[in-house]
């Protein structure tokens, strides 16, 4: 069964702002929250409205699923492409550096907007998704227009080999915290001048998890962590037709997930430096090409240069300056691996700054014979130096 649309789940359209997108959230939210709507399908249905505004109302997570839908592109080994998403904040990119995202799990944005009295409180010894990490690539223009396979070195959190995420040593394991007996939160109770009023805390003695190592127990390689930081080497196949701008994600390249859970994901944010000769528009490349007015005039074949090597293009007589002509499938590969982009060529007609004896009676011989009355006007000396000063 297709999963349903996410703008369709919030009851907007895609055009939507982010405060039509906040307003239809909260709307939804205090209509299906379970503590308020006791109603079969009614806590699935504000899981499904909590997922659809999580996504809609971050800029870069809507982008990226409004071109590839939630669950993205896969490609081979887990790899998915995007615009900009994920929903990460970063500082600046380079330098081989990973940055993390908000972290793994998912809160309930309930608590946003209506407080923590209607919130329905996660269960601490659930699995938990790391989280996800950014890596900036930067690749050269052809390297990006064919694709690379390359080696990155990052920063993240692993399980512990030791323990395998555990946090305690071999034959040991965590037990109940003996504080909030396992629930993660201590509840009190106090009275107000509108009646008793109940809040709740995360246990400080186990930080929410429920449980607890003792110091004896925790695991001699990540003291009671459960993972580890680490330097971690990846290998990376770039496809062929990255763009500046997007990214591709590797799952579970993250950080250590928590309880059991899985690693985030590795989105890789490609940076694509400019070429001297050719301008990329998508799959589409732009090239000028100069020609002479004989070859304008006579038609020519001229060599024309592409990123899959040079080509011949015909010039036929009579060719006007920033004439347009399209060399199909001389482009960049479609990133789909559905065939390439076209080149397109826009030729420029120079006019010679200087003429020797001989073209300059065959170019008076040329008007005289269109019925042109020429004298033509001699260069001056400064007219020359500057010619020389433009020429360098």
């Amino acid at each position: 069964m297709a999963e349903q649309d996410y703008y369709d789940i919030l009851g907007v359209s895609k055009d939507a702002s982010e405060k039509d997108i906040k307003r239809a959230y909260r709307r939804l939210a205090a209509k299906y929250h379970p503590d308020v709507n006791h109603e079969p399908g009614a806590e699935e249905k504000f899981k499904k409205i909590n997922e659809a505004y999580e996504t809609l109302s971050d800029s870069q997570k809507r982008a990226q699923y409004d071109q590839f839908g939630s669950a993205g592109p896969q490609g081979a080994g887990g790899q998915g492409f995007g615009g900009f998403g994920g929903g990460q904040a970063y500082s600046n990119f380079g330098g081989g550096q990973a940055y993390s995202n908000f972290g793994g799990g998912f809160d309930d944005i309930f608590s946003q907007f209506f407080g923590g009295g209607g919130r329905t409180r996660r269960d601490p010894t659930a699995p938990r998704q790391g989280r996800d990490l950014q890596y900036a690539m930067t690749l050269d223009f052809m390297d990006a227009v064919f694709g690379k396979t390359t080696t990155i070195k990052y920063d993240r959190d692993a399980e512990c080999k030791t323990c395998h995420g555990t946090g305690a040593k071999p034959g040991k394991s965590p037990i109940t915290c003996p504080r909030c007996h396992g629930a993660g939160v201590i509840t009190s109770v106090r009275q107000t001048p509108l009646g008793n009023m109940q809040t709740q805390t995360t246990c400080p003695e186990c930080n929410g998890t429920g449980k607890i190592i003792k110091p004896e127990d925790r695991c001699d390689t990540c003291h009671g962590a459960g993972h580890v930081h680490e330097r971690h080497e990846l290998e990376v196949k770039v496809p062929a037709g990255v763009d500046d701008g997007q990214q591709m994600r590797l799952q579970h390249q993250g950080d250590a997930g928590e309880n059991g859970g899985p690693a985030g994901d590795l989105y890789i944010v490609f940076r694509v430096t400019p070429s001297r000769e050719f301008r990329r528009d998508g799959s589409t490349i732009y090239v000028d090409r100069d020609i002479s007015f004989a070859q304008a005039a006579l038609g020519d074949e001229v060599k024309v240069k592409t990123v899959h090597g040079d080509v011949n293009l015909k010039i036929p007589a009579g060719t006007q300056s920033e004439t347009n002509f399209r060399l199909r499938g001389k482009g960049v590969p479609h990133l789909n691996g559905n065939g390439n982009g076209d080149e397109h060529v826009t030729v420029h007609v120079k006019t010679p700054k200087s003429l020797n004896k001989r073209q300059r009676e065959a170019m008076l011989a040329f008007a005289a014979a269109s019925g042109e009355d020429v004298k033509g006007v001699k260069k001056t000396v400064l007219d020359k130096l500057r010619d020389a000063f433009e020429d360098k």
